[in-house]
C-alpha cells in the first residue's frame, strides 16, 4: 500500500460512502500502528504555501550550520521527548568522504556528536588507518536523535529523518559515501538486501559513489570482519587515490 496520509486518503475517495473512509482510515492507522508507528503527521506549508520538509523547514538552506540551526529544535517524531541532543554531524562540510551510521547511541546523545563511544573510537581508528582524521571527512546518521535503548530505527522515523541527511549530503557533495551498516546502507540505496550482500562493491547514490561496509559495532561483536571492511577502505582509497602507508 502506498505511503498516504490520512487527509489525502479522504480526499481521494470522494465517491465511496462515508462509512468506508472512515473504516479505511481506521485500517490505515492501525497497520502503522502495528508496524511500532505511534504518531501521524501530514505534509506542512508555511504562511506562504510552500511545502515544508522534514522538521517543518524551508528546503533552502545551502549550508550546514543553517541546516543545523534549523533542526536544533526538531519535534518531527516521538524521539525528541527522550534525546538529550540533536545529533546533526561533524567534520568537514568539503569533504571527499562521508560516512553514514545508523543513529545515535547513548554517549553520542550525552555528547550531541557522532560515533563518540565504543564503536566511534573504533571507525576513528579506521579512517586514522586509511591515512586521514576525522576532521578530513564528515559523519553523520540516518538519524538524529538516539532511540529508546538503543532500539533500530522506526520506518516513521527515517522517513521524518531522512531528508535532512539528503541535504547534508547535497550540501557536502561528497565524491565517495560509505554506509556502516544495514539502516543506513537500506535507506539510501532503496533496497532490503542485506548488509553482507551488500558490501564490498561500490553503489550508486545520486551520481555519487556509495560504499556499503559493516557497522563499526558490529565489528566489535564480530572482530574477524574487520579484515572484510577494510578491503572495502581499500576500495574507497583507490577511489579517492589516497596512498596507503
Amino acid at each position: 500500500m502506498p505511503h498516504m496520509t490520512w487527509p489525502n486518503l479522504l480526499m481521494n475517495t470522494t465517491n465511496k460512502d462515508l462509512k468506508d473512509v472512515i473504516d479505511s482510515v481506521k485500517a490505515y492507522i492501525e497497520l502503522d500502528r502495528a508496524s511500532g508507528i505511534s504518531e501521524f503527521f501530514v505534509d506542512q506549508k508555511n504562511s506562504d504555501g510552500v511545502k515544508l520538509t522534514a522538521c517543518g523547514l524551508k528546503p533552502t538552506s545551502n549550508d550546514l550550520k543553517s541546516l543545523q540551526r534549523e533542526v536544533s529544535n526538531c519535534k518531527r517524531c516521538s524521539l525528541h521527548k527522550t534525546r538529550r541532543n540533536i545529533v546533526f554531524g561533524s567534520g568537514n562540510p568539503e569533504a571527499e568522504l562521508m560516512f553514514v551510521g545508523e543513529a545515535p547511541g547513548e554517549d553520542e546523545d550525552r555528547q550531541g556528536l557522532p560515533f563518540v563511544g565504543r564503536a566511534g573510537q573504533l571507525l576513528t581508528k579506521i579512517i586514522e588507518a586509511m591515512g586521514l582524521k576525522r576532521s578530513d571527512v564528515y559523519i553523520a546518521n540516518i538519524l538524529k536523535c538516539r532511540p529508546p535503548n538503543n532500539r533500530p530505527p522506526l520506518p516513521a522515523e527515517i522517513e521524518e529523518c531522512e531528508d535532512v541527511l539528503k541535504r547534508q549530503i547535497d550540501i557536502i557533495k561528497p565524491k565517495v559515501i560509505c554506509t556502516l551498516g544495514k539502516f543506513a546502507s537500506q535507506t539510501l540505496l532503496r533496497t532490503e538486501t542485506s548488509i553482507s550482500a551488500l558490501r564490498g562493491n561500490f553503489k550508486e547514490y545520486n551520481a555519487i559513489l556509495l560504499m556499503p561496509t559493516f557497522h563499526p559495532a558490529y565489528l566489535l561483536r564480530n572482530p574477524n570482519d574487520k579484515k572484510l571492511v577494510w578491503a572495502d577502505m581499500k576500495k574507497i582509497m583507490k577511489e579517492l587515490k589516497i596512498v596507503y602507508k
